[in-house]
This record gives structure tokens, C-alpha cells and sequence, in this order.
């Protein structure tokens, strides 16, 4: 269906099964008033409080109106199943989901194409909430007698493990497995940033920036392996 999912989309009571995949850590829009997030294109451990707490807030807006606007479209005792990115710590600037960002930010920074005050007008439009935050707003659907939660839960997902599974663990494979890693998280990152990046910083800078970035992110993985937390939501329509 053409829309955005922050607004109405089907036919009341309509729907059997609500089913969204990596989604919802997107916001609605970029948070306003992030004037003072220098030098940074996302939370990072140099954001302002007031930063982190913009970020929060939209949030907080947008996922409570996609439950209650997924709550009116589904039929009564509909299940919802949601899957998204998170962390597993309170800090928002956590290595859990700021890690990749902070080095694409690192990545223009260093690439010399850019201007400094273009990089301080440009955030992304995510947010990667924190189990509580998410219990939170589904707490208060509940309230309101929309939405029930069966479970919320956060899973851990190791980036190679995530690929390879158990086979990381040989070190015959190690070397090999990360490699691949470095791939898929460059790749990952182009995919849906590069519309985004081109259309604030020009094409031109898509190529050598993401040739940085992939410079980086090998460095990065070479000492320290990146993970993915996954909050998995069950919900059941009152």
C-alpha cells in the first residue's frame, strides 16, 4: 500500500495480521530543533542531553501513532508482530546502534568534500529505542484499552553470527567471516543512507565517501566486533 505507516492506511477492523520488518526505528521525520548536534549526524556521545531527548520524543509520537492507527485497521484479536532495531542499555549513545553512524559521520568528516555546516544540518530520521522506552508507550496502548503485549523482547544479533552463525566461532572461518561483515555492513549502510546523503551533500560524494567508509568500518571490525539488538514484539488486538 502506497502511505506512510504513521498515517491511516486500510479500512477499519480490515486487517487479520499486522506483520512490520525493520521499520519502525524510522521516524516519521527528522526531530526538530537538533541545531546544536555538531558535527554529528546522529546520537552520538558528544550530543547535548536535549539532543537525545528530541530524538526520544519523536519517537515516542511516532511509535504510539502507528499502534493506535494499526489498532483501529486490524480486527478484534488481530495479532501484531513487530521487528526492529534497538539496544540493550539505557544510553542512547550505546555502541548497540550509534557504531556504523558514528563512522559514516567520521567518513564525510575526513572525506574534505563537505562543508562542516552541512554535515551540523543533516541528521538521520531513526531512532533505536531502549527495551523500556518501547514497554513504555505499548504500556499506555494498553491503558487505552487498544493493544495488549504478549511479549517484548530484546535479541541480541552478532553481525557475523547474524550470517554465519556458530561457524565465527572456528578460527579457520574468522578471518573469512569478517570480511564478509565489512561487506554487508557497507552495503547495508549504502543502501538506505545513499538517497538521503545525495540528496543533502550531492552525488558526487556518494562514491569516495562510502570508499572511506568501508575503509573504516574493516579498521573497526578488525578490533572489535559490531552487534545488532532486535526488539521482537507480540501484541494481540483487545
Amino acid at each position: 500500500m502506497p502511505g506512510s505507516f504513521y498515517e491511516r492506511l486500510f479500512p477499519s477492523r480490515s486487517i487479520n495480521f499486522i506483520h512490520s520488518s525493520y521499520s519502525v526505528h524510522w521516524l516519521s521525520k527528522v526531530p526538530e530543533k537538533l541545531e546544536n548536534n555538531k558535527r554529528n549526524i546522529y546520537i552520538t556521545k558528544s550530543s547535548p542531553p536535549s539532543v537525545c531527548q528530541t530524538f526520544l520524543e519523536q519517537f515516542q509520537r511516532d511509535f504510539s501513532a502507528f499502534l493506535s492507527l494499526r489498532s483501529e485497521e486490524i480486527v478484534s484479536g488481530g495479532p501484531m508482530f513487530l521487528t526492529f532495531l534497538g539496544r540493550s542499555i539505557a544510553d542512547p549513545s550505546s555502541k548497540d546502534c550509534c557504531c556504523l553512524l558514528e563512522l559514516l559521520t567520521k567518513s564525510l568528516i575526513q572525506l574534505g568534500l563537505v562543508e562542516e555546516a552541512d554535515v551540523d544540518s543533516f541528521n538521520m530520521p531513526c531512532y533505536f529505542p531502549y527495551e523500556e522506552e518501547v514497554k513504555s508507550i505499548v504500556r499506555e496502548q494498553d491503558r487505552c484499552g487498544q493493544n495488549v503485549a504478549n511479549s517484548i523482547r530484546a535479541v541480541t544479533e552478532p553481525m557475523l553470527a547474524s550470517h554465519f552463525g556458530n561457524a565465527v566461532i572456528d578460527p579457520l572461518f574468522a578471518r573469512f567471516a569478517t570480511l564478509v561483515a565489512e561487506h554487508l555492513a557497507v552495503e547495508k549502510t549504502k543502501v538506505v543512507a545513499e538517497p538521503m546523503l545525495a540528496s543533502h551533500f550531492g552525488n558526487a560524494v556518494i562514491d569516495p565517501l562510502f570508499a572511506r567508509f568501508a575503509m573504516l568500518v574493516a579498521e573497526h571490525l578488525a578490533v572489535e566486533k559490531t552487534k545488532h539488538i532486535n526488539l521482537v514484539i507480540s501484541m494481540t488486538r483487545k
